[in-house]
């Protein structure tokens, strides 16, 4: 400290004081450490860490929630659950002894689908020139109702060349069963004929024979008699072939191509013909539109990929099942044939609903799928639900969520 002291009080080069001294004495102080930290950086330094505690405090509530939630099973239903259950009574459809358990083993949320849900396409391709005027979403038809007709001037057209073929080969088979009776006398009367001929040329060729080497009788004379009742004798001999032939019938294997054109002929007429009933689309089952996919003037085909494919989608939702995933920790809790209760989260609270429904539908699980969700940790489940034929589309409809109650010892 003295030495700067000094300095501070050394005269300048030129012999005055130092201009800067009173500066370089604030610089030195401004070195210096300070015995304790002023207050302002005390609560800078506070403000700093206060964050950071706070973050390792929820961060160690979070994982102790975390871990409580992961081994307390999440679908066990509460106590309140069961007695209400004993205190309400079994619901409709569920035997006395099923309700006076008052348990649930199990309860989960699922979806409703539709056991059979069917695409409507047509077996032929074409425009489509009508169109019931009711297919709409949420129409019901019955099965074997007209949904729709494609044009069919091309089939009527390939049925009737198909008939028409039909007739021609029964025809050419007919022919090949037997001749006409009028064919075989014609047959005789040629054969008669020639024998006649025949008989003359013979007498003649005997007389020739008489007169050979005698001036009567030329040997150009001869020559031709001979020849000629020669070549007569042959063309008899083929006319009773021929007759024998024609009393016979016709070969066996000629019979028998004809047969096969006949049944070529029925194959191709059965082929139009199915062609042509096709071109009116009817309804497969009995069941409501759940998804039009034509309409009226859209070229359909059942084979292609860019245009429509089908006409409509529809199902019976009196045949309904609800599509659950099971935790494979809690998939021990459900069997086969269990009894469940079905809520629709939609009509938890609605009057007219629980009045008919106080506890939801009925159901039991009518299947446990073979494989698992490995992406979920869970195991997909059906519940076939009980629904009163008049309740058809009214309150449960397709992808509806529900609420599914699996009750304790209920399996049948």
């Amino acid at each position: 400290m003295s030495t700067i002291n000094a300095a501070e009080r050394s005269p300048s080069a030129d012999g005055s004081p130092s201009a800067n001294g009173s500066s370089l004495r604030d610089r030195v102080r401004s070195l210096r450490l300070s015995e304790r930290v002023p207050e302002g950086k005390r609560a800078s330094f506070a403000a700093v860490l206060l964050p950071w505690g706070l973050c390792v405090i929820l961060l160690a509530v979070t994982a102790a929630f975390g871990y409580r939630a992961y081994t307390t099973a999440p679908t066990e239903a509460p106590s309140q659950t069961a007695d209400s259950t004993k205190k309400d009574g079994a619901a409709p459809g569920v035997t006395g002894d099923m309700a006076s358990s008052g348990d649930v083993a199990l309860e989960a949320k699922g979806y409703i689908i539709p056991v059979h849900q069917i695409q409507v396409s047509p077996k032929v391709s074409g425009m489509l020139t009508w169109i019931d005027p009711r297919l709409e979403e949420g129409q019901r038809f019955k099965e074997g109702a007209p949904l729709a007709r494609i044009e069919d001037v091309n089939y009527r057209a390939d049925f009737m060349h198909a008939k028409y073929a039909l007739a021609s080969a029964e025809q050419r088979y007919q022919q090949s069963l037997s001749n006409r009776p009028e064919e075989i006398d014609q047959s005789k009367a040629d054969l008669a004929e020639s024998e006649a001929t025949l008989e003359q040329l013979k007498l003649e060729m005997q007389r020739s024979t008489r007169l050979l080497g005698t001036p009567a009788l030329a040997a150009k004379d001869f020559e031709q008699d001979k020849f000629a009742y020669a070549a007569m004798n042959r063309h008899v001999a083929r006319l009773k072939a021929t007759l024998k032939l024609m009393e016979e019938g016709p070969r066996k294997e000629v019979q028998e191509a004809a047969k096969a054109d006949v049944e070529a002929a029925k194959a191709d007429l059965d082929k139009a013909k199915w062609n042509l009933d096709n071109c009116e689309i009817q309804a497969p089952v009995s069941g409501t539109i759940l998804k039009k996919g034509a309409e009226k003037g859209n070229i359909v085909n059942p084979i292609a990929f860019n245009i429509s494919s089908s006409l409509c989608d529809m199902a019976d939702l009196s045949d309904l099942e609800v599509d659950l995933k099971i935790q494979e920790r809690d998939i021990a809790k459900v069997a086969k044939g269990m009894a469940c209760t079905a809520m629709p989260e939609a009509y938890q609270s609605d009057a007219v609903f629980l009045k008919i429904h106080p506890k939801g539908y009925i159901g039991k699980v009518s299947r446990l799928m073979p494989t698992a969700d490995r992406g979920q940790g869970a195991i997909p489940v059906r519940v076939k639900l009980d629904i009163p034929k008049e309740e058809e589309g009214v309150y449960l409809k397709p992808d509806l969520s529900v609420i599914v109650e699996f009750l304790k010892d209920s399996t049948k």
